[in-house]
Parts: structure tokens; C-alpha cells; sequence
């Protein structure tokens, strides 16, 4: 059905895994299209309550492919390029209510690194390397990473990040809140999907508010950050689950919640 990607279900785990192993899994138009179709399907489809990103071959993604750019014009206007692909997609993956984890090896570079920050979780393969990029071929950040890096490193080690250019070891990147754990390179897909499981076992609208409730924390001063976590926990408390969670409580058993 795609060309380049795979879509994959285990469970209640949907994985989308970019497969351009030749250009280490740089993102073409093509690839943007059938990202953004399996993500749609996978926060529409009941059964997915996880959502799993990795790529192919030797790395989860080196960023935009330079060669699916229209380049011909004496002044290109990339921003437009932007809007219709990373802008879209980066804003889905966001909306998106169900949980979504980023399993990363090899490179992780440019708007790839942007991809891998608008996910949920990060979990990273020890050999795997992060870095912006941009700054090398006199491009500013863009796929979102001057809105994550600042909030997830700070400001001064996210101008040092842009603005060097320098690249990250995984360790490097855990120490600055880039990727929330690292595991050894051949036990990424196993703790991959034991994170992933573990998620889909838990309340998804509990989840979804959740991430709903902290993307937004940024934005809001604490009136505010207070009233949404009282829409928030109304919401939850009509769900199935929460009267699971309240009944495994009371018998002293662990919770089977449904994502009802």
C-alpha cells in the first residue's frame, strides 16, 4: 500500500517505520503523504491505543531529502515547502490523543530530530546521534525543533545546539532531556515495545488529557493551568477506566483498563 513506509499492528501497538534506507530515511513528499495517511489511520482506528515511530536500515532519519526540493529558483521559498509537509505533520502528531514513542538508532538529525521531539517518548539505542544540522548548510531550525529544544534543554544549550551545529551522543542527549532514556543498541526493540505495551494497557483518555494538559502549560499562567486540569479531570472521571482504576484500588488488584 505505501512506498515508503511500512504500517504494522501487534496488539493494541501500531509502528509506522520510515523505509528510505537508502537515504537514511530523509523525508521526500512522498514519504510526508504516507507518514501523515498511517498516523491518521492509526488515531483513528479504536484497537491502536500506542503509536510507534523508527526507521529502517542504519538510522531513524537524517531529515528533509534535499534532492525532492525544488531547488531551480535563483531564491527558493522553503518556508512554503514547510507548510504543507513538516508544519502539518509535526501539528498532527501533537493533536494526536494517543500516546506516540520514537524508537531511535543511528542518526537523528535536522527536521528528523524535529519529528523524533513531537513525540511522547524517546527511546534511544546507545549509538544512536543527534544533531540539528541546519546551521551547516545556512538554514535556521525548523520541523518544530526551535519550539522543543528550548522547553526540553533550555535556551542556552539550544543555541549552542542550533547554532554549532555539533552532534550529540545518545548518553550527551539523555543528560540534556532530549531522549528519556538509552538503551543498549540491540535491546531497542525489545524495550521499545515493552514501553509502548505498557502504555496501551493504560487509560487512554487519562493519557490523552494528560498530553493535552502539558503541551499547553507553557502557554498558560496558573488560573488557567488549574481550570484546565479541572476540565481535564472531568472528563476522566466519566470515563470506564476511571471506575476501573477506583474499583482495582478498593480490591487490591491491578487495574484491566479498556481505554473506554
Amino acid at each position: 500500500m505505501y512506498e515508503t513506509i511500512r504500517l504494522k499492528q501487534e496488539d493494541a501497538v501500531a509502528t509506522i517505520v520510515f523505509n528510505r534506507p537508502q537515504t537514511l530515511n530523509a523525508f521526500n513528499l512522498t514519504m510526508h503523504e504516507e507518514v501523515y495517511d498511517a498516523l491518521n489511520r492509526a488515531a483513528d482506528d479504536d484497537a491502536v491505543r500506542c503509536i510507534v515511530l523508527k526507521g529502517s536500515g542504519k538510522g531513524f532519519s537524517a531529515g528533509a531529502d534535499l534532492g525532492a526540493i525544488d531547488l531551480s529558483e535563483e531564491e527558493p521559498d522553503l518556508g512554503k515547502f514547510l507548510r504543507k509537509t513538516y508544519n502539518r505533520l509535526l501539528m498532527r502528531m501533537v493533536e494526536v490523543d494517543k500516546p506516540i514513542v520514537a524508537s531511535l538508532h543511528g542518526p537523528v538529525y535536522g527536521a528528523g530530530l524535529g519529528v523524533a521531539l513531537a513525540c511522547d517518548f524517546r527511546i534511544a539505542a546507545a549509538g544512536s546521534t543527534y544533531c540539528m544540522a541546519f546551521i551547516k548548510i545556512g538554514l535556521v531550525p525548523d520541523a518544530g525543533t526551535s519550539f522543543f529544544l528550548p522547553r526540553l534543554m533550555g535556551l542556552g544549550r539550544a543555541l549552542e545546539m542550533a547554532m554549532l551545529g555539533e552532534t550529540l551522543s545518545a548518553e550527551e542527549a539523555f543528560r540534556a532531556g532530549l531522549v528519556n532514556r538509552v538503551v543498549p543498541d540491540e535491546a531497542l526493540e525489545k524495550e521499545t515495545m515493552k514501553l509502548a505495551g505498557r502504555l496501551a494497557q493504560a487509560p487512554t483518555k487519562a493519557l490523552a488529557l494528560t498530553k493535552r494538559l502539558m503541551a499547553g502549560s507553557f502557554e498558560k499562567d496558573l488560573a488557567t493551568a488549574l481550570e484546565a486540569e479541572a476540565r481535564g479531570q472531568s472528563e476522566a472521571g466519566k470515563t470506564r477506566d476511571f471506575l476501573e482504576g477506583v474499583s482495582a484500588f478498593f480490591q487490591k488488584r491491578p487495574p484491566r483498563f479498556t481505554g473506554k
